[in-house]
């Protein structure tokens, strides 16, 4: 069972969690292109893509979470340091996202952006993906673990 949870675990995470690292990351400059040309129809769509594709891959992204903890759970880990800080740091990202980043991208997508915002947003989304990329190598070295990582 433990085998199942982890391979659910890990591909929800590549596939929920890469794609809005991804969009995120391209937002900031698609909205820069998009302010330089306020009457380009095709850079306003492709704000409204990126930004849809972050809010629906940030809801299916709790399943990440929810089969880490029946993961950890299983494998007898909740009270691991490197489990907690990973957990701590996954709860930061979601407020991250949650709080600045889709709020941001929802301001310029509805046309009250200017460049600042966008650099701002830029820093934001950095942020929110130095905290995953943070988490994946946590899970991934798993401090004190037995398992030989």
């Amino acid at each position: 069972m433990t085998k199942f949870l982890l391979a659910v675990h890990v591909l929800a995470a590549i596939v929920a969690i890469g794609p809005v690292t991804v969009a995120a990351s391209m937002f900031p400059p698609a909205a820069r292109r998009a302010l330089a040309a306020p009457d380009d129809a095709r850079a306003a769509e492709t704000l409204q893509l990126l930004h849809r594709i972050c809010k629906v891959y940030a809801v299916a992204g709790v399943v990440v979470p929810v089969f880490g903890f029946a993961t950890a759970s299983n494998m007898g880990v909740l009270g691991s340091a490197w489990l907690i800080v990973s957990i701590a740091l996954t709860a930061l990202a979601a407020l991250v996202l949650a709080a600045l980043v889709l709020p941001a991208q929802t301001a310029l997508v509805e046309g009250e952006g200017t460049r600042e915002k966008t650099v701002r947003l830029a820093m934001f989304t950095g942020v929110f993906n130095l905290l995953w990329a943070a988490v994946t190598i946590l899970m991934i070295v798993r401090p004190g673990s037995t398992t030989g990582a």
